[in-house]
């Protein structure tokens, strides 16, 4: 459906995180909450996958906003169903990074605790895909001093994409609320829809 979106949390998030929340309330304001999913995302790609799988299949074709590890599962989510996405400070080839990370990890939002193990890493591998070439399809937003993240690896990955570079910021990326009106543009929400909502207060 038009204006629908599926949000995908990055690495030990949740449907709590701050930008998750921003979007959930202007949707909600706007009445198109039943538009929306920000599943909570399992820890092992598999399981997490088959939900954003699920969620697609009630949404039909939603935009796609991937953050950290989410812009990367939004990467694969793309183009294997031909769908747009806009990705926040996206992870790129994550299964090369988490080598230091094997081991208990702990969720920053519910407190769970679960173990980083070398299926994790494999299950991450075999979502990887040729670099994007879609500037219309997919658009990605890097900030360049996240702290997690060195964006270039992105800037590089995503060359042939619709780049947006802001100076500064970090990984969770700084003022994100105020970039909502190109979200929901992008996704197909008419503008009139969200006209009045002041997004300097979210």
């Amino acid at each position: 459906m038009s204006g629908s979106i599926l949000y995908i949390h990055g690495f030990n998030s949740a449907p709590e995180s701050k930008k998750a929340s921003q979007l959930t309330s202007v949707m909600q304001q706007m009445g198109l909450g039943e538009q929306l999913r920000v599943p909570a995302l399992h820890h092992h790609p598999r399981q997490a996958i088959a939900q954003l799988e699920a969620a697609i299949g009630e949404l039909g074709s939603p935009l796609l906003v991937g953050s950290s590890l989410g812009g990367y599962y939004a990467t694969w989510l793309a183009e294997r169903h031909g769908l747009k996405a806009l990705l926040v400070n996206p992870a790129v080839s994550p299964h090369r990074m988490f080598d230091g990370y094997l081991g208990t990890q702990t969720n920053l939002y519910s407190g769970e605790t679960w173990e980083l193990t070398h299926d994790h890493v494999n299950a991450l591998a075999e979502l990887e895909v040729p670099a994007p070439r879609d500037p219309q399809r997919i658009q990605v937003w890097l900030q360049t001093a996240d702290e997690t993240l060195d964006y270039r690896y992105a800037e590089t990955y995503y060359a042939a994409c619709a780049l947006r570079i802001q100076a500064g910021g970090d990984h969770s990326y700084q003022g994100f609320a105020r970039q909502l009106p190109a979200l929901l543009s992008f996704a197909g929400v008419a503008a009139e829809q969200y006209q009045a909502i002041d997004f300097a207060a979210l």
